[in-house]
């Protein structure tokens, strides 16, 4: 239920799929791998992962969510449909 309200809200609030057919950028399909490596992550890096949450529709700035946690992990299910879907085709590493 969160995660419907979450995707409606992002398509009125403006969001939209991209003319490409892509939520994710290039950057951040590269960003999102290396996140999920062992490998210690950038700032960089948490940055391109919180711009993808935003664009699921997650929103870090109220000061009391009474949805926290719920609406993060909608918006994580998201971003990890989106990776699997549109970073496929990118090199890994």
């Amino acid at each position: 239920m969160v995660f419907m309200l979450l995707v409606l809200a992002g398509c009125a609030a403006g969001g939209s799929v991209p003319v490409d057919g892509r939520h994710l950028t290039d950057a951040e399909c590269r960003d999102l791998t290396a996140l999920r490596s062992n490998a210690p992550p950038t700032m960089a890096q948490h940055n391109s992962e919180l711009a993808a949450l935003e664009k699921a529709g997650y929103d870090p700035s109220p000061w009391y969510d009474p949805y926290y946690p719920d609406d993060l992990q909608a918006a994580q299910r998201l971003v990890d449909y989106w990776y699997q879907t549109e970073c496929r085709s990118l090199p890994r590493g």
